[in-house]
């Protein structure tokens, strides 16, 4: 009778196991800087398997800096995104590729029609692994457009505190879609990325 009830037990115990849901990966956290942070939050923030993307400021020594301050120049931020991703769905690998498709990493003063430092592109790593895998990532991405990696002028900087930014500057793509596009076809991004990366621009596609 006894070995029944164990049995029995036994039995429960695996059923309710295998019935409880896996446990999910934690939550990951990227910050890339490329320009305008409007457009790279809009390009990022729709990937399948990102969980949001906020506008912001990374990489100076201004403690809560304004965007007056940062587009000044008086801060050594630039206008940066984070991103927070489930690894689960989305792998840091593929949002970076996604990253240098979405600027023109042959440009060290700006990006597009945005001039300045505050607009240089940067990927900021958090921990070996990232930045070990951004390097790898530079690495294909000068293959891919058939250069040198000395020639591409992302850096690639550890992390630092991530200030958002002002609320009116948060989804502004979806907020003022008129206004958006109207900014993106004017400032040239879309035609330079189409001329740098051709039909692999804005795409997280595999590496050539």
């Amino acid at each position: 009778m006894l070995r029944s009830v164990v049995l029995v037990f036994l039995l429960l115990v695996t059923i309710g196991g295998a019935g409880r849901p896996a446990l999910a990966a934690p939550v990951q956290e990227a910050v890339f800087a490329g320009g305008c942070f409007w457009c790279l939050e809009h390009d990022l923030e729709h990937l399948p398997g990102v969980l949001s993307a906020e506008s912001g400021y990374s990489g100076g020594h201004v403690q809560q800096p304004t965007y007056e301050q940062v587009s000044g120049e008086r801060t050594g931020h630039q206008e940066s995104v984070r991103v927070r991703f489930d690894p689960g769905k989305i792998s840091y690998a593929t949002l970076l590729r996604s990253y240098w498709r979405n600027v023109d990493p042959l440009d060290g003063g700006g990006q597009f029609c945005d001039r300045g430092d505050s607009y240089r592109p940067v990927i900021f790593t958090r921990g070996k692994e990232q930045e070990e895998q951004a390097r790898q990532s530079a690495a294909s991405a000068a293959r891919e457009l058939k250069q040198p990696v000395d020639r591409l002028k992302v850096q690639i900087r550890q992390a630092v505190r991530f200030w958002p930014a002002e609320g009116y500057h948060q989804n502004y793509a979806e907020r003022n879609p008129l206004r958006y596009r109207f900014y993106r076809t004017a400032c040239g991004r879309d035609r330079r990325l189409d001329a740098v990366w051709g039909a692999r621009a804005r795409t997280g596609k595999p590496w050539s």
